[in-house]
């Protein structure tokens, strides 16, 4: 890569960066082709995004971001899971982890809180925006559907009260 190239890269991850809800963290020496090319899908698949670059290049990309404080995880081959939804990355990252052990998670942010290996997991059994958001929106159906059930019981015994009289009287 010339300087230039290099600027551009620290620029865009920069902006990247800074719109990004949750960072994971991980080692991922000894991972096949295929096997990152299934990480990356996943994790796309979830909602996030997945970048391999040099760790100076990082560092430099994460000054003047929330993000700053996790610098110090950059030794190694290390590759950066991030999602605006604080949970999909966490998510996506740890499946892969349980599926693969060459892949390492080390650590992450969550904006200014840092996350070590366990907070990333516990993360990551959280449910995701859509699945809360789906939840609420049962528990607001769930009374009215009640309601609609209580109101309409009155007319529905009446219902069969007429009909118990009515086929009194036939049978009479």
């Amino acid at each position: 890569m010339e300087r230039a190239e290099k600027h551009e890269f620290v620029t865009s991850l920069n902006e990247e960066l800074v719109g990004t809800g949750v960072v994971v963290v991980a080692h991922y020496a000894g991972l096949s082709v295929s096997q990152m090319t299934a990480l990356r899908a996943s994790v796309r698949e979830a909602g996030g995004s997945v970048k391999v670059a040099k760790n100076r290049l990082v560092k430099l990309a994460l000054k003047g971001t929330d993000l700053e404080h996790i610098s110090d995880l950059f030794q190694g081959p290390t590759v950066l899971v991030y999602s605006e939804d604080p949970v999909a990355a966490p998510k996506a990252a740890v499946d892969f982890a349980k599926a693969n052990e060459k892949f390492a998670i080390l650590g992450g942010a969550l904006g200014t809180t840092n996350l070590n290996p366990e907070g990333v997991k516990s993360l990551a059994t959280m449910p995701s925006l859509d699945e809360l958001r789906a939840k609420l929106v049962g528990m607001i159906q769930t009374p009215a559907s009640r309601i609609a059930q209580v109101v309409n019981a009155p007319a529905g015994q009446l219902a069969r009260v007429f009909g118990a009289y009515a086929k009194k009287d036939e049978a009479a």
